[in-house]
């Protein structure tokens, strides 16, 4: 989940990630086939990538509802519950056995403060939230308090909407009459002429709704029949009780209608009704049940499984250490950690940190968790060794070498943005508190540079910057250097020949195609020639004295082409593409080639392989023991 960006996929770009107290408001989404069970089973959810939020909802969080086919914002509802995962494991699924696609839900209902009201249309709610869209269609689902109290007071002015209907049926009690309306299958008990419906127990479509689909037909008024009317609906202001109106009836009529009602098969329907009723109630019940307890196997499963990876690697750990096979000869292991020589260090590999093809990978996303993992992946020895972690989980930040240590500046988890600067000695394998940015800085590039370390751009959640900050360990502050032309979040930079180079990004409004180069001897920024694709979220590296550009965003998905500047003639042209899309992944030159790890495809899918490039080669493909499926972290070569 991109934190606090605005990348454009399922995955990353729905996501703001505002802090608990900045969270004023949430809006899902629904279309016509889903709305109604929405309102019905005052339930809202969205895809999985949204539980970050979803998660901070508390009872009373002012919430809405938009309705995907006709554009409209529906409300205003507050939360019932806290968001969790699953409240109901099968909405919105139809008839799919897999289960709900929506797991990231909340239980709703009407806000008591306020009357409910006509639902706003795109053009009169979209300048409130304007700056939360990141295409002309989408837009980030969560508000803050500023722009829930814009939308409050705007349903406000609004006419009173038929929700509120909805809210009166929603708390009335259940009767056990003709009136009572079902859905499923439909009942036949040998009465000519008389329609009560449909029973099932899935039907908790609102009164109210039906009513408007039947009165907006006026040929639903059916004839007179043997027996008396067939029941018919129309539109009511008030629906309680809710009733099957006749047609105008004449005396005769009247008269036929009390007899009917007065006929002792009615008398044995309305039994009959109350039985399926109670059956019902019961069999919701024990489905309840059911659903309660799958949910507690599912995650017992899931703990489980993360159990079995554990021993998994522990074995592999003594394996390597040991030179045993445990499969081979499981009595005769020896596990004492002095006779396998195992200490606290968190290294699982026999990786040879002396080898001279190290690729240092740090924090990122994994597809379960924030990382603080330090990892060094050898491509020669196509194996991995963990380091000693960061003393916290990082994604979207930047890391560079300087003196022979690894800095790693800024970055966030969940909304959360820091200016922290962490340093790590490979000698010693150990991290150091550095000198903290002067601002908070997530989604940043940066680069070595004449002994200094420059943190470029970057931002927060609802902040661009275009500022540029430098590492000066000789007095030990980070001093304000000179500005580039333009905000970029989610760049990439490099250095180059003694210069620095910027590319791609988002400035709050656009994705970028341009490109600029800072020289410090003039100490200003200058632009250099455009990229071909706009790109948010590439890779940079230098590779013979060019600038490779990989993948990125191009404002509509992921992608995998390149392109390469020459300053010499101070132009791009198109390189080999990659084989397969990639955004927040992260590269590294080692040995004349490049390597690209992980990275997004596309949504939430991550690349769990490793791409090579050599100049007349193109990309090779490998699969790696390397654990690269990962995104949202930085690399850097030894």
């Amino acid at each position: 989940m991109v934190a606090g960006n605005k990348e454009a996929n399922q995955y990353s770009s729905t996501i703001r990630n505002l802090g608990k107290s900045q969270l004023g408001g949430v809006i899902f989404g629904a279309t016509n086939t889903t709305f109604q069970e929405c309102l019905s089973k005052q339930l809202f959810g969205l895809p999985r990538e949204h539980l970050v939020y979803v998660e901070k909802i508390d009872p009373g969080l002012p919430l809405f509802l938009l309705n995907y086919s006709d554009r409209k914002l529906h409300g205003v509802f507050e939360a019932a519950s806290h968001g969790q995962k699953n409240i109901d494991p099968y909405a919105w699924a139809g008839y799919a056995s897999q289960g709900t696609r929506y797991s990231a839900q909340v239980q709703v209902r009407l806000r008591s403060s306020d009357s409910p009201r006509q639902p706003l249309n795109e053009d009169q709610f979209k300048p409130i939230i304007v700056d939360n869209y990141y295409t002309p269609q989408r837009f980030w689902f969560e508000l803050d308090h500023v722009q829930t109290n814009q939308l409050l007071a705007l349903f406000s002015s609004q006419p009173i909407s038929v929700f509120k209907s909805y809210k009166k049926v929603e708390n009335q009690p259940k009767r056990k009459d003709l009136r009572t309306s079902f859905s499923g299958k439909t009942l036949s008990l040998g009465t000519p002429n008389i329609s009560i419906g449909t029973i099932g127990k899935d039907d908790k479509e609102p009164v109210y709704l039906k009513h408007e689909k039947l009165a907006s037909n006026s040929n639903l008024v059916h004839p007179p029949s043997s027996r008396g009317y067939e029941p018919t609906c129309k539109k009511v202001d008030q629906p309680s009780p809710v009733k099957m109106d006749q047609p105008p009836a004449r005396k005769d009529e009247t008269d036929a209608g009390v007899k009917a009602s007065q006929d002792p098969i009615i008398a044995q329907l309305i039994r009959k009704i109350d039985n399926l009723i109670a059956i019902t109630t019961e069999q919701n019940h024990t489905i309840g049940c059911l659903e309660i307890e799958i949910t507690s196997l599912e995650y017992s499963l899931t703990e489980a499984q993360k159990e079995i990876r554990n021993l998994k690697d522990r074995c592999s750990t003594i394996e390597s250490i040991a030179g045993l096979s445990v499969e081979s000869d499981p009595i005769n292991v020896k596990t004492s950690s002095e006779e396998l020589h195992l200490d606290n260090s968190p290294e699982t590999s026999d990786i040879n940190l002396d080898c001279d093809d190290l690729i240092y990978l740090v924090g990122g996303y994994d597809g379960r968790s924030w990382l603080s993992s330090l990892e060094c992946y050898s491509p020669s020895q196509n194996q991995t060794r963990s380091l000693a972690p960061m003393k916290t989980a990082r994604c979207h930040a930047h890391v560079s070498i300087l003196n022979g240590q690894l800095y790693v500046l800024g970055g966030g988890t969940r909304g959360e943005w820091y200016d922290t600067v962490e340093s790590y000695d490979p000698v010693v394998n150990e991290w150091t508190d550095r000198p903290s940015l002067n601002a908070k800085r997530g989604s940043l590039a940066g680069a070595t540079l004449n002994g200094k370390i420059y943190a470029i751009a970057g931002g927060t959640e609802n902040e661009y910057y275009a500022t540029i900050e430098m590492l000066d360990l000789d007095i030990g502050v980070w001093i304000p250097s000179r500005s580039m032309l333009e905000k970029r979040f989610s760049l990439a930079a490099a250095e180059l020949n003694g210069a620095l180079y910027a590319v791609g990004g988002y400035d709050g409004k656009n994705y970028l195609n341009t490109a600029a180069r800072f020289d410090p001897r003039e100490h200003s920024w200058t632009k250099i020639e455009s990229m071909n694709t706009v790109r948010g979220c590439p890779s940079l590296v230098v590779l013979n004295e060019k600038l490779y550009v990989l993948g990125g965003f191009d404002g509509r998905a992921m992608v995998p082409s390149v392109e390469i500047y020459d300053p010499r003639r101070g132009s791009w042209v198109i390189g080999d593409s990659m084989s397969y899309p990639r955004g927040f992944s992260a590269a590294a030159v080692v040995k004349e080639s490049i390597y690209i790890l992980g990275g997004l495809k596309r949504g939430d899918d991550i690349n769990d392989t490793v791409e090579c490039y050599k100049e007349g080669q193109g990309w090779e493909t490998f699969d790696t023991k390397a654990g690269s499926r990962r995104c949202f972290f930085s690399a850097v070569a030894r």
